[in-house]
């Protein structure tokens, strides 16, 4: 059976092709491999209002790894916070839906871009929310190239020295980043036993596996006084053949033929 989630998650790579060819812009392998979890969050974790995007009571999402920001547009528009025929704007001159996440956008709480700064914000928020006694979660889904950034070390760390179990973070592992692997940009293998050394919960799992989303990410905190880590295992460019796995469509949007060729293979037509 095809769970909702999985057609939402088909839904967001068909409409970021279309954004980023239309655009000529880059980063649709980031926005493939996040997806999934895009699709889960929105779909069946987040507590959330589209008719009123600031209400006090919704949980937090922030994407930090910014350059893939189609799919957060996707997902905002099939839930009703931004009308869908405003997708076909992506990328132009005045458009609201700039090449980087911008919080000009209903639903987005901060514009990212330079990577490491999303996860010290949400860190932030959610210590605002339990001094308050709030009781939405911060959600920040980060790259794993974006671990190279001490930023985020140091975010980590002051999370778990105030006990902010109601912070998740995801982690897009997909092992690839600008110009080549993770592995070979700096290492960052043991990455869960480091988390686990900062303080955290951690969870592992195939980053395209609804039902495992689901369950880990319905039932954070794991464990009271410690923030969560999901360590995401991933594919970039995942669901398009031809771009799983390569690094060039870091940058490279498809040409007309490759986004025929990517709809055929999404059962959408061109």
């Amino acid at each position: 059976m095809t769970l909702a989630t999985e057609k939402l998650a088909r839904r967001v790579r068909v409409d970021a092709l279309k954004m980023v060819h239309r655009a000529r812009a880059a980063h649709i392998g980031s926005a493939l491999s996040i997806a999934d979890m895009l699709a889960v969050l929105y779909g069946a974790v987040l507590r959330f209002d589209p008719a009123a995007p600031e209400w006090p009571e919704r949980d937090r999402f922030i994407l930090s790894k910014g350059h893939a920001c189609v799919g957060v547009y996707a997902v905002l528009a099939a839930e009703n916070f931004i009308p869908a025929d405003a997708l076909l704007t992506y990328g132009q001159d005045r458009s609201i839906l700039m090449n980087h996440i911008s919080h000009h956008v209903p639903g987005v709480e901060f514009s990212t871009g330079s990577l490491g700064h999303g996860l010290p914000f949400g860190v932030g928020k959610a210590l605002a929310a339990k001094r308050r006694g709030d009781v939405w979660r911060t959600f920040v889904l980060t790259s794993d190239g974006e671990w190279d950034e001490g930023s985020n070390w140091e975010a980590i760390m002051f999370a778990s020295h105030h006990a902010l179990d109601n912070l998740v973070v995801l982690i897009d592992a997909n092992n690839l980043q600008s110009l080549t692997t993770v592995e070979d940009t700096l290492r960052l293998e043991p990455l869960a036993d480091k988390f686990r050394a900062f303080g955290c919960e951690v969870f592992e799992l195939d980053g395209h596996d609804h039902v495992a989303l689901t369950s880990a990410l319905s039932s954070a905190p794991w464990q009271l006084g410690r923030p969560s880590v999901v360590i995401a295992r991933t594919v970039k460019g995942r669901g398009v053949s031809f771009m799983e796995n390569q690094v060039k469509f870091h940058y490279s949007p498809p040409d007309d033929e490759q986004l025929a060729a990517a709809l055929a293979e999404l059962r959408e037509p061109s």
